[in-house]
């Protein structure tokens, strides 16, 4: 593993930074959390500017639309963007990190260019259609229903925690299309239009008292068999792949957050007095190592996907795991330092923070998901009975 960075790489990385200081200054304020319609325009145009700029799909294949960069690079990129303030991907999110690279890996020629595209571009929005209310943690679980007829799937079930569902153009979606294989191999990926009849899409409030989640009831929506990504009944091995992308590089950015919280934190101790206790300058200075070592496991894990084709390997679970944890142990620091008084300011954006942490160890795979795949898969111990 070589954590030191080519001339070359600097080099990108000082033609990011020149770009993002021009573009980010003419930038309109964001808009409200609540206003999803007004949230995808902010999105998507931040994301055609990007398009326009060739920093779209950074790390897509050439093939696929991409500017077919490193992982490296990618990882610049990331780093870059979040210490400039620029904006997330938002609503884009799905399709730029799970669906589109998904497609790009495992989806014909022609249903890359139908898709890949468009989400480049900003003009379609993707959600994530796997997680069901009976299935819990176990996505093999699942019980959405595909039956063939002719040449559609008619789908009929139940989504949860469907991710921007209410402003989606599509939708990555398991089914199962073989009630009666084991329950791993009887599963299929689909792209379903979400304009199509049969769905009905009711929106869930979060604890910080936001809607990017959402219940989708699908009862008999019809799906074009040529929108099937990946073989009949192999879409639990599609998924996989998706999930790699999922739990490779999606938090990095996130990281460089964390970091530049918990230096404000410091500063604030500092300021307030709460400097002069040594167990809290004991716990900040345990998250700093923490938030280091995430950040050179991300290169490590990096440095393995160009080896292996770009594609994030399983030392993403490894990744996410700890994240989850560090993350949730800042916020809780956060509480320590700026005190009881400004605990449930909800205006305070910190506050915000510390209530979507808590879901991180359930988002993206449950942390007990996450530990059975380090088990198994790169300890080698037996499978749990």
């Amino acid at each position: 593993m070589d954590l030191a960075y080519t001339e070359a790489e600097e080099e990108f990385r000082r033609r990011l930074r020149e770009w993002l200081a021009g573009v980010l200054p003419g930038l309109p304020p964001k808009p409200s959390p609540d206003d999803w319609p007004a949230r995808r325009a902010y999105d998507t145009a931040w994301q055609r500017m990007l398009y326009d700029a060739g920093y779209a799909g950074l790390h897509w294949p050439a093939d696929a639309g991409g500017r077919g960069a490193t992982p490296t690079q990618h990882l610049i990129y990331l780093e870059e963007t979040e210490k400039a303030g620029a904006p997330y991907v938002g609503a884009n999110f799905v399709g730029l990190l799970h669906a589109g690279p998904t497609i790009a890996a495992e989806g014909t020629a022609g249903q890359r260019a139908r898709w890949l595209p468009p989400v480049l571009r900003g003009d379609e929005i993707w959600c994530q259609g796997f997680s069901e209310p009976d299935a819990g943690s176990d996505l093999a679980a699942l019980r959405t229903r595909a039956v063939r007829d002719g040449d559609d799937y008619v789908v009929s079930g139940q989504k949860i925690w469907t991710s921007h569902a209410e402003v989606a153009d599509w939708c990555e979606l398991l089914v199962r299309t073989d009630p009666d294989a084991p329950k791993h191999r009887g599963i299929s990926w689909l792209a379903m239009p979400m304009d199509a009849p049969g769905i009905t899409v009711r929106p869930l409030r979060t604890l910080a008292g936001s809607t990017e989640f959402a219940e989708v009831f699908l009862d008999e929506v019809r799906v074009p068999v040529r929108n099937r990504v990946g073989a009949e009944n192999d879409g639990w091995r599609v998924t996989m792949v998706t999930l790699s992308f999922e739990r490779g590089t999606a938090f990095v950015g996130e990281v460089v957050a964390c970091r530049r919280t918990l230096d404000a934190l410091a500063d604030a101790a500092r300021r307030n007095g709460r400097w002069d206790d040594p167990v809290l300058r004991r716990r900040l200075g345990r998250l700093n190592a923490e938030f280091r070592a995430l950040w050179r496991l991300t290169q490590r894990n990096v440095a393995e996907s160009e080896r292996t084709g770009g594609v994030p390997g399983i030392g993403g679970s490894v990744f996410k795991l700890r994240y989850s944890g560090a993350r949730q142990e800042l916020y809780e620091a956060a509480a320590e330092v700026l005190g009881a008084a400004d605990a449930f300011d909800l205006d305070r954006e910190w506050v915000l923070d510390r209530l979507s942490s808590l879901s991180y160890t359930i988002a993206a795979g449950t942390s007990q998901i996450q530990r059975n795949i380090v088990a198994e898969r790169i300890l080698g111990l037996p499978k749990g009975r």
